[in-house]
């Protein structure tokens, strides 16, 4: 009897880690996704208002999912400082990102979003204790270099020079607050769904995000922007927001905190895709190769075994 539970608790564990593979393989997509998106609408809407209404929205239909459809019930969560922390974390991230494409092109800021998975294998440690091997580092390392080499553009010179754009630098400040958002995750957990846990980080985001932009939500003439702008808000909230929350959560309890965020691996060959599905065309074949080493990263990384350490291991529901 007991070798039968630990046969089938085994299989339950590997089908859920491969659960959590493909919600991260989703997530890169539909990360990618708001990259193109994101900077159709940057000359119609300020940053700060497009990410309000865009969480506000988000976090009604994660309401709506969690203690609706899921029929979990509804209560205010134990030491709510700690959505308050991951939804300030995630304010920063997301309205530096759409800073960011105001003044830099998609691929640009979603390479240095590629960064994500070396910076959080170092507050992962710092924080839950996971240690990443040896194998990992390089495939971070790798991955990482494509992404320096996306963000200089190709060009040596520029990489000599240290020549960043504003855009990048800006964005940087973000990818460094979800580096820690995301160990958080594991550290904080107490046990609740996924998809309460999603609402609380939700709502605290878009508290933290209007409370921080009043004065550009009043003068926002809602009454007569574009209709593409409430489109792009409409898939905002839907993907990139309510269920990228939903799949990181997922993701974060089942495997190590480097191996859920590199799946940002992929998004600048998505980004690449869909900018040529827009008709913004194609990139040099540098950038290009560039992206290719970044996915060479990640492939490197799912070859290996999951690592679990520390407190991170006692996080699973």
């Amino acid at each position: 009897m007991t070798v039968t539970m630990g046969a089938t608790a085994h299989a339950a564990a590997v089908r859920d880690r491969w659960l959590a593979h493909l919600a991260m393989l989703a997530f890169a997509a539909l990360i990618a996704g708001s990259f193109t998106t994101g900077a159709m609408v940057t000359a119609d809407i300020h940053p700060v208002p497009l990410n309000a209404v865009r969480f506000l929205l988000a976090a009604v239909i994660m309401g709506g999912v969690a203690f609706g459809v899921a029929r979990n019930r509804f209560a205010f969560p134990a030491a709510p400082w700690r959505f308050g922390l991951m939804g300030a974390l995630m304010a920063v991230y997301f309205v530096t990102m759409f800073i960011a494409l105001t003044i830099t092109q998609p691929i640009a800021t979603s390479a240095v979003f590629t960064l994500l998975p070396l910076m959080t294998a170092a507050t992962a440690f710092v924080l839950v204790g996971q240690r990443s091997g040896p194998v990992v580092l390089l495939s971070l390392v790798v991955a990482a270099l494509g992404a320096i080499w996306v963000i200089f553009r190709g060009d040596v010179q520029a990489l000599l020079r240290f020549d960043v754009g504003q855009g990048e630098l800006v964005y940087l400040v973000g990818c460094i607050a979800y580096a820690i958002y995301t160990p958080l995750l594991r550290r904080f957990s107490r046990g609740q769904p996924s998809l309460v846990q999603s609402f609380w980080t939700l709502a605290a985001s878009a508290i933290w995000i209007a409370l921080s932009g009043i004065p550009d939500i009043l003068a926002t003439d809602w009454l007569h922007l574009p209709p593409i702008v409430w489109w792009v808000v409409l898939y905002l909230a839907v993907g990139p927001t309510a269920m990228c929350f939903f799949l990181i959560q997922f993701a974060s309890l089942r495997l190590p905190a480097p191996k859920v965020i590199a799946y940002g691996y992929l998004t600048p060959a998505f980004v690449i895709l869909f900018e040529a599905i827009a008709g913004h065309g194609w990139p040099t074949l540098t950038i290009v190769a560039g992206a290719g080493v970044t996915v060479l990263g990640l492939v490197i990384l799912a070859m290996t075994k999951d690592q679990q350490a520390g407190p991170a291991a006692s996080a699973h529901p």
